[in-house]
């Protein structure tokens, strides 16, 4: 049992979640509002020996280092690798404090988001003008699905069932993609064939750059909906300068630029889509999960 939990920031638990927490602390401290510096992080966590946080704020040596108690960081939002943690990982482990975070829960909502984008833009749902000159379905539309992790097979997945034409590149080959009919292709041609193409990839990951724009071409659609932008934002720009070139994200965090919100070939609902009810139960449960195995193991 932890003698001190402390959630830093708003850390999206259920009730339900948060009185559990209760179970694995003598004391439990949760915070509403989001630290603005490393000082006011570590006053925070102060004599604690397991913190909380979301995406929202970093978890640095700094502020670690004020903090000796500290033994367990719990991350309520994804942790996809050490290089695009917002906790210093490595310094952690030369404390022996034991790091751990979540993935894949709100893979659903960004699915339901990208097939409600999409189906509206091509046949011109909700009074905009369809993309082309007749309404398309997503049947025999050529998709191009660029990393597949979780959402991005998800994403495809589901473009298939639509019957799409179905491909993608990874850094690896998805022998259980590939056994449905999802195509593997090289990067530059899934760009120059897809006539949609969708960025499912790590955060801080920027694999678009001018030579991939110029590949993908003109009267494309592309969608990111990774946790930040997936492409060069000077690139990304220039090739928004063709009016007939259309760009979709869910936040201004995948966007990359606040400033590319007034161009009339960008469409942002500027909300996550991964964050439904069911994402913060499950989010709640995943979190609650690695603490007990903590627990458990320690």
């Amino acid at each position: 049992m932890f003698e001190k939990i402390v959630a830093i920031e708003p850390v999206s638990l259920v009730p339900d979640a948060e009185k559990e927490l209760y179970q694995y602390a003598r004391t439990v401290v949760l915070h509403d509002d989001i630290p603005e510096t490393d000082a006011e992080i570590a006053a925070r966590i102060g004599d604690a020996d397991a913190v909380l946080l979301s995406y929202t704020s970093r978890l640095t040596r700094a502020a670690m280092e004020q903090c000796p108690n500290l033994r367990y960081v719990g991350m309520c939002c994804s942790l996809y690798s050490e290089e695009s943690a917002n906790v210093d990982i490595p310094y952690a482990r030369s404390r022996g404090i034991d790091v751990r975070g979540i993935r894949d829960y709100g893979d659903r909502g960004v699915v339901e988001y990208v097939l409600w984008q999409l189906t509206g833009i091509l046949h011109g749902f909700g009074g905009d003008k369809a993309w082309e000159a007749l309404p398309r379905e997503l049947t025999r539309l050529r998709t191009g699905v660029i990393g597949l992790g979780t959402s991005g097979a998800m994403i495809a997945e589901a473009m298939q069932q639509m019957g799409a034409d179905v491909r993608y590149f990874s850094r690896t080959r998805k022998s259980e993609a590939e056994s449905k009919g999802i195509r593997f292709q090289p990067l530059e041609t899934l760009l120059e064939e897809c006539e949609v193409v969708f960025t499912c990839l790590n955060k801080n990951v920027i694999l678009l750059h001018e030579a991939e724009f110029a590949r993908l071409g003109t009267h494309k659609i592309l969608f990111n909906t990774s946790i930040g932008p997936a492409a060069d934002l000077t690139a990304l720009a220039h090739w928004l300068d063709n009016p007939d070139n259309l760009f979709c994200c869910d936040t201004v965090g995948a966007l990359g630029d606040p400033a590319l919100l007034e161009r009339e070939n960008v469409r942002c609902i500027n909300t996550s889509a991964g964050r439904t009810r069911e994402a913060f139960i499950l989010l709640s449960e995943k979190v609650l999960a690695n603490i007990k195995n903590h627990l458990k193991e320690a």
